[in-house]
């Protein structure tokens, strides 16, 4: 029995049946999509898919991704963390040009709008540079002492 929230193709040649297809595998395309963006990070995770990626299981390739369905119009919103240096602006409008192209060329659904939320910046890691022998910075390094304790 089909399940009533799948979605429907509507086909303009006839067909041998309906092609129905989950909004699941919608969120995988759209996660795809972006995931493929210059300036994109990751994607915005619930606890459940960090903690699940966390012990190795699946990755989540859906996640950050909320799919409405209104009357059979189909609106995207996309959560997404990009990296530090990046253009917000350039980069939201590559996402959404990409997820329509995507979606279109995948499954011949028009979508009715596609919402870009960033929900943050990540910045590149930098090398510390703490000592971990002079956590306080107690000793002049340049000072050498002999075995007697005295400077030299």
């Amino acid at each position: 029995m089909a399940d009533s929230s799948n979605i429907t193709l509507q086909s303009k040649e006839p067909s041998l049946g309906q092609i129905q297809i989950a909004p699941e595998v919608l969120e995988i395309i759209v996660g795809i999509a972006v995931s493929q963006i210059d300036g994109v990070n990751r994607m915005r995770g619930t606890i459940s898919s960090s903690v699940n990626e966390l012990f190795g299981r699946k990755k989540s390739l859906g996640k950050g991704v909320k799919l409405t369905i209104v009357d059979d119009q189909i609106s995207v919103d996309v959560y997404a963390y990009l990296n530090y240096g990046v253009s917000v602006p350039k980069v939201a409008l590559a996402i959404q040009d990409k997820i329509k192209q995507q979606i279109l060329f995948m499954t011949d659904l028009a979508l009715s709008e596609v919402n870009v939320h960033i929900t943050g910046i990540v910045t590149e890691k930098t090398e510390s540079t703490i000592d971990p022998n002079n956590l306080f910075g107690d000793e002049d390094p340049e000072v050498d002492e002999n075995e007697d304790g005295e400077e030299s």
